[in-house]
């Protein structure tokens, strides 16, 4: 090994040890619990959707619900801190840690982690921006993007590339929670006890809810590029509100807001005692 790659080496494990500091730790599952808690109050919005209410069962909803209290900025700021360390450990957990694994399993977890840690991130700056006074509306940002999209040649065929990914997403949150695979990867501290079969049962209905809501909003982006209508691209809020003009759309609204809240409490509980 030249002295070139010895010190880049020494760099990469010195970034990694910092990397496994018990700070990072502590805001990985502080995001962890954020992100849990926004999934519980979209579960509610849902559920308040099917019942006639009105309210925005999508990410930006559920950050005004906690914007609008007397503790706002400050809870703001906070959700930021924690959203941004998960997003960073996320991003370490996609790189650093998996340098002596196969190329095949480095692959896969940059994909994966990749994509979690730009997610999270993404919700980091969604809470600054209400933090600082701009709220945003997801279903115009979505409606925005989509019309942009469609603007390009090759536009449509995009839109249809990003609703069939969200799709497939979906599909993986469905077979994850039907084949109970976040247990060895995500929790199994209360493996073989009776509270490890009700969090099983959290985890299992809250991914199949998850992936059937993703299901939805990918097949929005797909609808509105097969009709050349952007205005119809809403997102998840967008996409659950559809389901109330059905017959049955009420009863899966709440079926699919009970498994938000369902996944809430799982990751929540994910937050205290998953693996890191």
């Amino acid at each position: 090994m030249s002295d070139g790659e010895s010190t880049l080496s020494q760099a990469a494990d010195a970034v990694e040890e910092a990397s496994n500091h018990k700070v990072l730790d502590v805001l990985a599952r502080a995001g962890f619990a954020v992100m849990a808690l926004l999934h519980i109050i979209v579960g509610v919005i849902a559920i308040a959707i099917a019942f006639g209410h009105s309210g925005e069962a999508e990410a930006t909803g559920a950050i005004a619900q906690l914007a609008d209290n007397p503790w706002g900025p400050v809870v703001m700021w906070g959700c930021v801190v924690a959203c941004l360390g998960l997003a960073l450990w996320q991003a370490s957990e996609a790189t650093l840690r998996m340098r002596g694994e196969p190329r095949k399993d480095r692959i896969a977890k940059l994909i994966s982690s990749g994509f979690l840690a730009i997610a999270y991130g993404s919700v980091g700056l969604s809470f600054a921006g209400f933090a600082v006074g701009l709220r945003g509306d997801s279903g115009d940002s979505t409606r925005d993007f989509s019309a942009a999209l469609m603007d390009q040649p090759l536009g449509l065929w995009v839109l249809v590339a990003v609703g069939l990914t969200i799709i497939g997403i979906g599909v993986y949150f469905v077979v994850k929670g039907v084949s109970r695979g976040f247990k060895k990867e995500e929790l199994f501290h209360f493996n073989g006890t009776r509270r490890g079969t009700v969090i099983d049962s959290l985890g299992a209905v809250g991914h199949v809810a998850k992936g059937v809501a993703l299901g939805l909003t990918g097949l929005l982006f797909i609808i509105a590029a097969a009709k050349h209508s952007p205005e119809e691209n809403t997102g998840l809020d967008g996409s659950l509100k559809a389901l109330q003009g059905h017959p049955f759309g009420p009863t899966l609204l709440v079926a699919i807001g009970a498994g938000f809240i369902a996944y809430g409490i799982f990751a929540l509980i994910r937050a205290r005692f998953g693996r890191m």
